[in-house]
């Protein structure tokens, strides 16, 4: 059994140690450790008439709601399918109890009501009568001894016999027990007293303005004190002040506060916040955490759970230890139960607040592109593991993506997506009748769908082992590669004119300034376009056009043009470019990072390998601030030792697990640091967890602060999350979870 106990310490230690492992001359990988994943199960009260006071969980489990309804509890529930607030019955005596407050005493549920503090454990016997009929605030001492109060007076009882009794010159807002001083905390508004049943001493220990809300922690060592500005630290042995008051939070109006697990909690009207040891916080706002953002209550739910009260409802905030594995399998059951729509990677739209089972599926004009990065995880995952059920999503997602070339009539031309005839009628300019009678398909296909193609086809062509796969993925990048080349370099339609945005032809792409973004992306996108097709089918035009685009049209200077220069068009600009310039385009980061698949791994030469390496990091330094997880592991593949890999396991574990597009707020928090407008849109000098931001793809802006669509839609993990998780296994910058490389 020693041994045993020995082995157990002596892994653990070498698990934690090494949850970055470096290997000498070779890059930094993250080994998988178990993490504390956060989530959110709701429960909504069902009568908007009803106010809800105080919630507690007992020893058992079991939670209680004391509403202006009488007592409540949870009922159903699960995360994403929140349950109610139904009247509690389990104690049928208890109905006719005016019962005033709630309380939690040696973990077991306490009342008080008109004539008594009484409870339900201790078979029934705790029944202290008092004389404030109108009491509501209370808190526990020593052997079943109660300190009261109805607002004004104050009785301390024990066993039914009121041993002290007082009045207090202000409103008694709460009270709560030091065990370790054995002495008692009144707060008021204006101040905090000390009451001690030993000698019967009631004295102010602290004076402040706009006292709202206190809680007693470090042990018994200080009084955390919340204000309608800011929380305060006091000393609970001489009642002096620490410090200045703390402002620096999401929100200074408080309304609750409480240590749980050496952790200090706060409510406010906009929101709960844990204290991080590192001074920021966690913070737990909008619809995707509480059932509404006016917090009451905050307390200990029992292990791994923390229950916050709203005056909308009950949320329990749940802490699930689990790996980056095991949060790839949550998503890919995600993916595969509510976004799979004829193999596409689809989004869940038109949901009322959230509500699943009311959404449904929808094209979108970036089909063939998110599918194209679900695709592309699925392909990684199955590098890695040979899982049968990974090869079969990609043969499924290639099925839909093939289709896009052939529901339409135009040669190597993809569409953007397609649907049954007659469904999509009432947009003609885009929707065309397919040569099927059955279905019609989607035009005006753009560049960011055939990088996204490109890439995809590269990935499955010389990762996936099924020769049925690859053969089909080949001809696919042949096909459109051919179209664009037979084209002069542009997407033709089926009106036999360019798309809007498929045009690599140098008189487009040169025509724009040279700090315009266009010009850079686009020369990017197509010669790694190039190269992907060269690599694969080894025919000589692909080559020949990629270098005449490079030596004679200057595509390899316009790709390794620093991101530094990029900006907004000049003054005498045509207005085609300053509308392309007018502000970042994240889009086009996420087109880059794509691109770069083709163009660094299937580079022509060393010589370009090395050029194009220069490039995508320095666009890579461009965007380390947004702490993106997809860029840096992509970032990765250029083999470099330094592409952030601790801040994109920060990205993975911090994305939620719920990813419902409920409307956030951040804009106006107090703990953030705003910079001035700027021309990539960075609002803030650091970047706010996923989980605190709107749901958003890589094409998103993560330094915006609002954002949301009222829960109505939920994104697919696909491309958002499962893309660089993968990724990041195959490029082996992130491992197998370490208890699986130990039974290796």
């Amino acid at each position: 059994m020693r041994k045993q106990l020995l082995f157990t310490l002596i892994l653990s230690i070498f698990l934690f140690s090494c949850s970055e492992k470096k290997v000498p001359d070779a890059q930094t990988t993250y080994t998988d450790i178990p993490y504390r994943q956060d989530y959110s199960i709701k429960y909504n009260v069902t009568d908007s008439g009803t106010v809800l006071h105080k919630a507690y969980a007992d020893r058992n489990g079991v939670i209680q709601i004391l509403s202006s309804k009488g007592l409540l509890h949870p009922f159903s529930g699960a995360m994403l399918y929140p349950g109610t607030l139904v009247p509690d019955d389990t104690y049928r005596p208890m109905k006719d109890k005016k019962i005033a407050g709630i309380r939690l005493y040696q973990n077991q549920l306490v009342y008080l009501d008109d004539k008594a503090v009484f409870s339900n454990a201790w078979a029934g016997s705790l029944y202290s009568r008092h004389g404030l009929p109108g009491a509501a605030v209370f808190a526990g001492g020593d052997d079943f001894a109660f300190l009261i109060s109805d607002g004004s007076s104050l009785q301390y009882l024990q066993h039914s016999q009121v041993i002290w009794e007082s009045k207090s010159s202000e409103q008694v807002l709460d009270i709560a027990y030091d065990s370790m001083k054995s002495v008692f905390f009144v707060l008021t508004p204006g101040q905090i007293f000390s009451f001690s049943p030993a000698d019967k001493q009631y004295t102010p220990l602290f004076k402040a303005d706009s006292l709202i809300c206190f809680t007693i922690a470090s042990e018994g060592k200080d009084i955390i004190a919340g204000t309608h500005n800011g929380y305060i630290i006091i000393d609970a042995s001489t009642g002096k002040q620490k410090g200045e008051i703390n402002r620096k939070l999401p929100w200074t109006a408080l309304t609750a506060v409480t240590e749980i697990e050496g952790k200090l909690w706060f409510g406010s009207p906009r929101g709960a916040f844990m204290l991080k040891d590192d001074g920021k916080f966690n913070y737990y706002a909008s619809k995707r955490w509480l059932p509404s953002d006016n917090v009451k209550q905050i307390v200990n739910g029992g292990k791994d759970m923390v229950l916050i009260l709203t005056d909308a409802g009950l949320a329990k905030i749940c802490f699930k230890t689990m790996t980056l594995e095991d949060k790839a399998v949550f998503f890919d059951k995600q993916v595969r139960k509510r976004h799979i729509r004829n193999g596409f990677n689809a989004t869940l739209v038109g949901m009322k607040d959230g509500n699943l089972g009311t959404g449904h599926m929808e094209d979108s004009d970036n089909d063939g592109l998110w599918t194209s990065m679900y695709l592309g995880a699925e392909a990684f995952r199955y590098a890695v593991t040979k899982s049968p059920e990974a090869l079969q999503n990609c043969r499924e997602s290639l099925d839909a993506m093939e289709r896009l070339y052939s529901v339409n009539p135009v040669k190597g031309f993809p569409a953007r997506s397609y649907e049954r005839r007659g469904y999509k009628l009432h947009d003609p300019e885009k929707w065309i009748p397919a040569p099927d009678p059955e279905w019609d398909w989607k035009s005006t296909t753009s560049s960011d769908e055939a990088i996204g193609h490109i890439f995809v086809f590269a990935v499955l062509a010389e990762l996936v082992d099924d020769e049925a796969i690859k053969e089909r993925s080949v001809a696919l990048i042949d096909s459109l590669m051919q179209h664009v080349v037979d084209n002069d370099l542009y997407l033709v339609d089926w009106d036999g004119k360019p798309t809007l945005w498929g045009k690599w032809n140098p008189e487009y792409v040169n025509a724009r300034p040279k700090n315009v973004g266009d010009r850079k992306i686009n020369s990017s996108n197509i010669i790694a376009m190039l190269q992907t097709a060269y690599h694969f089918t080894k025919k000589e035009i692909y080559k020949e056009k990629a270098f005449e685009l490079m030596d004679k049209h200057g595509y390899l200077e316009n790709l390794m043009r620093p991101m530094k220069e990029i900006g907004p068009a000049p003054a005498d600009a045509d207005d085609w470019s300053k509308m392309l310039s007018h502000e970042w385009n994240h889009s086009d980061d996420e087109m880059y990072f794509l691109g770069y698949w083709g163009l660094y791994r299937y580079a022509f030469n060393d010589t370009l390998k090395e050029k194009y390496k220069e490039a995508i990091i320095d666009h890579w330094e461009i965007e380390r601030p947004e702490k993106e997880g997809a860029w840096n592991i992509f970032t990765a593949l250029t083999g470099t030792k330094e592409f952030d890999l601790e801040e994109a396991v920060w990205y993975l574990q911090e994305y939620p697990l719920d990813m419902i597009g409920w409307t956030v707020r951040n804009s106006e928090r107090k703990d953030i640091e705003l910079v001035e407008p700027n021309f990539r849109g960075q609002t803030t000098k650091e970047v706010l967890p996923p989980d605190e931001l709107d749901i958003s793809r890589h094409n998103g802006n993560r330094f915006d602060l609002n954002g949301g669509r009222n829960g109505n839609s939920e994104y697919s993990a696909g491309d958002i999350w499962l893309l660089p998780y993968w990724m990041g296994r195959y490029l082996e910058v992130i491992s197998a979870p370490a208890n699986k490389q130990m039974h290796r």
